[in-house]
């Protein structure tokens, strides 16, 4: 019971939700989540840390990039159906196709995103 209620806690929040509707498309920086949901990298790196202890998310290094994506691998009794079931959900929602959108944008890839910041 320990597993679901971390996996339900986890996608309880609508940030989360939209971090993990982003990453169904494959995986991203954190530069690019913090640019397509507007809000600040400690926030998303917060976010990003609860998904992946709940077995959500998984990440990898290519270069000084961290790129997250949607874990492949059972963790747990639940976590993949939680990512079926968030995959399947919410395509409609405005505010999900509002953050597809942007993330499509190609201005929102991380050699882009950290000219930005410098």
């Amino acid at each position: 019971m320990r597993d679901f209620i971390l996996l339900a806690k986890a996608i309880s929040d609508e940030t989360r939700l939209r971090m993990l509707k982003l990453l169904q498309n494959g995986p991203l920086c954190v530069c690019q989540i913090t640019a397509v949901l507007n809000i600040g990298q400690p926030t998303v790196s917060k976010n990003l840390a609860m998904l992946r202890v709940a077995g959500l998310v998984d990440s990898k290094r290519e270069g000084s990039w961290r790129f997250y994506f949607l874990t492949e691998e059972r963790i747990n009794d639940f976590n993949l159906e939680f990512i079926k079931l968030i995959k399947e959900s919410l395509n409609d929602d405005k505010t999900i196709k509002a953050d597809m959108i942007r993330c499509s944008d190609p201005t929102c890839k991380p050699e882009n995103l950290a000219s930005k910041s410098s």
